[in-house]
């Protein structure tokens, strides 16, 4: 008996052991996050439209030219009816469009566009004021985030991993 529990001792001592089948990760981060300011418009382009029908016309209306800094003017047109007392249809409408613009104003220091170029479709976003806002990663493992003004967002974020290969 105790040459074989000898044995069975001598065969556990010269057992290769390997650490190299175990791994382990640890991860810490914080992610701070803070909105920018954005304007999105849709110019609005002009137009002119007539339509009928028994309707003579003395003068076609339209639209004028326009440049950078003026829109298209509009025209009303002059118009009769044809044929006296018969039955007639009529339609005639016009809208200005937009000036082009260039270029946008600069942001402020509130992040957000001060005095956006609207056209006649618009949507400003107003950007994130950091305010408070901060992260700290912690060598117990704890990361701390603090809350910052409106348009903000922080993550604290600890990801362990352990793996062991047979």
């Amino acid at each position: 008996m105790k040459k074989l529990l000898l044995l069975a001792g001598f065969m556990l001592a010269t057992a290769p052991v390997s650490a190299a089948e175990i791994r382990s990760t640890i991860v810490d981060s914080v992610q701070l996050t803070v909105d920018a300011p954005a304007v999105t418009s849709t110019r609005v382009g002009s137009e002119y439209a007539v339509s009928g029908t028994n309707v003579s016309v003395t003068t076609l209306g339209g639209l004028g030219t326009s440049s950078t800094t003026a829109p298209a003017s509009l025209t009303a047109g002059s118009y009769d009816i044809n044929t006296d007392g018969q039955a007639f249809t009529f339609s005639e409408s016009g809208m200005v469009g937009d000036v082009a613009v260039t270029s946008q104003s600069s942001l402020s220091s509130g992040g957000r566009v001060d005095t956006p170029n609207i056209y006649g479709s618009s949507t400003q976003y107003q950007g994130g004021t950091a305010g408070t806002l901060a992260g700290t990663l912690s060598p117990t493992g704890v990361s701390t985030v603090t809350a910052g003004g409106a348009g903000t967002s922080a993550i604290g974020q600890r990801t362990v991993e352990l793996s062991v290969f047979k």
